[in-house]
């Protein structure tokens, strides 16, 4: 039987579509480029990328945005003959103010290329389009408050103010009142509305609690768009809040689909924590799961399996293909669709394909929001291996290449050949264990000799090891084992001040501004799939 999740590693806050007998998920990207990554199924159990749509400086350009700012939330719909996809480009995350900035492309097919944005509004992040029978269309977002404590719509928190919605036309955009049709429950900290109709009903899901431990599903109904909306009768569709015990938690922030079949379903984001030295930690991030949902006489919709916890194992006959080993040769022309790089639509700036290894362009350092060389795919298991070979030669100790695991600039552990003046060319772990950026952790140097340069990663849920080898010789460790824990929403500054997840992957700079450059012939990922009763938090 399949289980979810049904995609592993970072892929959050699912917006769920479907034509005819076709599937489409959509996943938020934050700060990673291109954005938003958008997933195809007929078995909805197994799922495969088939477009990230926002691939050029006209539509998406992240240079200086914070870590885990970009893109949020995005909304996939299908109508009027092609796709329509919302997005939130946000600028800024700490602090009282957010500058997040909401946009609409649309395409006629779902892999092809996508039209350049038009702007809607930046009042709030987690916009959605609702296409309404009558042929108009509604555009929602959570709206956003700065103001002092006691200014809010929902007391249980007050920068989350509330769902809004107005009337949006393709020719000539907003129109019409701005509606405030929701301000959430008790549980507060409202946001994500998805919109649909169904029975004379329109029926709202929004996100709740914050996307960590306390996250939910809430679902709200009214005979009319502008309400009022009278909240489900057990308040919440899905959490996982009440129940410690379920390998699947955060449990939120997802959408409404009827199957082609006239099954029901819901996508949901979730985690699955590893126990840790400060506790459970989810490494592969915030993930996308399914339910299948029922309707009751009551006119709301309900977890088909009973109670607020959405099920691991997923009620269909599919076959699930589990994610396995890889290896990439660099040889193509294109870069594999696996990995992504930060933040610049640029990228030939950073890196390019000689044919036989993937050269990178050594630029700004790991905690840069700016222009770095770092090229990586996600880390999908808490127990899995990655090996890079690197060619470098650097000529001073300002230059470095090698393999890293990132979340953002101030959770890493990379292993890189470097130089030293007494030793010449070297290897060191360069980690930031998650506290503030300055926290840098540099090991001693190891002595290299000429020559390619074949570097491991070894990752055991909170531990992570470095290897290497030269010259055809024996894997000989790097270094102490380090903290993977802080490689994860949990590490570092917490839960609610990071959303993305881990990668691994081949990093560059060069810190005289130069540009010199090292090439990978080779990556390798294997991921150690694992029962998830094993991943409940002790």
């Amino acid at each position: 039987m399949a289980q979810n999740p049904v995609l592993r590693g970072f892929n959050p806050d699912p917006s769920f579509c479907r034509l005819g007998e076709d599937y489409y998920i959509a996943t938020s990207t934050f700060e990673w480029y291109p954005g938003v990554a958008i997933y195809h199924s007929r078995d909805l159990v197994n799922w495969r990328l088939v477009a990230r749509p926002l691939r050029r400086a006209a539509q998406l350009d992240m240079r200086g945005n914070p870590d885990s700012c970009g893109i949020w939330a995005p909304c996939l719909s299908h109508a009027d003959g092609r796709f329509w996809l919302v997005y939130t480009d946000v600028k800024r995350l700490s602090g009282a103010f957010k500058d997040a900035h909401n946009y609409i492309v649309t395409c006629e097919t779902i892999d092809g290329d996508w039209s350049d944005p038009v702007y809607v509004n930046s009042s709030g992040f987690d916009p959605s389009l609702f296409h309404d029978a009558d042929g108009r269309k509604w555009f929602l977002n959570m709206r956003w408050n700065h103001r002092e404590t006691g200014s809010g719509m929902n007391p249980a928190h007050d920068r989350f103010d509330g769902i809004e919605v107005q009337e949006w036309h393709p020719e000539t955009g907003l129109t019409g009142p701005v509606t405030t049709i929701y301000p959430g429950t008790d549980l507060g900290l409202t946001e994500a509305p998805h919109l649909f109709r169904r029975g004379g009903w329109y029926y709202l899901t929004t996100a709740e609690g914050g996307t960590g431990y306390d996250h939910a599903v809430t679902m709200a109904r009214s005979h009319d768009i502008g309400g009022p909306y009278e909240t489900h009768p057990q308040k919440h569709l899905m959490t996982a809040r009440f129940a410690p015990d379920s390998p699947l938690q955060r449990v939120g922030h997802g959408q409404y689909v009827e199957g082609h079949d006239g099954r029901h379903w819901h996508s949901f984001l979730c985690g699955r924590p590893v126990q840790g030295p400060r506790g459970p930690f989810c490494a592969t991030g915030r993930e996308t799961g399914l339910a299948e949902v029922e309707w009751r006489d009551d006119g709301w919709l309900y977890l088909k399996s009973g109670g607020l916890v959405p099920p691991l194992d997923l009620p269909l006959e599919a076959v699930q293909a589990l994610p396995g080993a890889v290896e990439y040769r660099f040889d193509g022309p294109d870069l594999p669709a696996d990995f992504q790089w930060l933040r610049t639509p640029d990228p030939q700036r950073i890196f390019g394909l000689t044919g036989s290894a993937l050269r990178l362009i050594g630029r700004e350092s790991p905690g840069s929001w700016f222009e770095q060389a770092l090229v990586a795919r996600r880390q999908d298991e808490s127990r899995c291996r990655a090996e890079c070979t690197v060619l470098a030669d650097p000529p001073g100790w300002q230059q470095a290449a090698g393999l890293i695991s990132y979340y953002n600039r101030h959770k890493f552990h990379a292993a890189l050949v470097t130089h030293d003046p007494a030793l010449g060319r070297c290897l060191r772990i360069v980690s930031c264990p998650g506290d503030v950026t300055e926290a840098l952790v540099l090991s001693p140097p190891v002595a290299l000799p000429d020559g390619p340069v074949d570097l491991a990663a070894e990752i055991a849920g909170p531990v992570l090891r470095f290897l290497w080898r030269a010259d055809g010789g024996g894997w000989v460790p790097l270094g102490a084992p380090l903290d993977a824990s802080v490689i994860s929403d949990e590490g570092g500054l917490g839960e609610h001040s990071s959303f993305t997840g881990a990668f691994l992957g081949m990093f560059a700079h060069d810190l005289t501004g130069q540009g010199w450059s090292a090439d990978f012939p080779r990556f390798a990922y294997a991921p150690f799939v694992h029962p998830l009763s094993e991943n409940i938090p002790g």
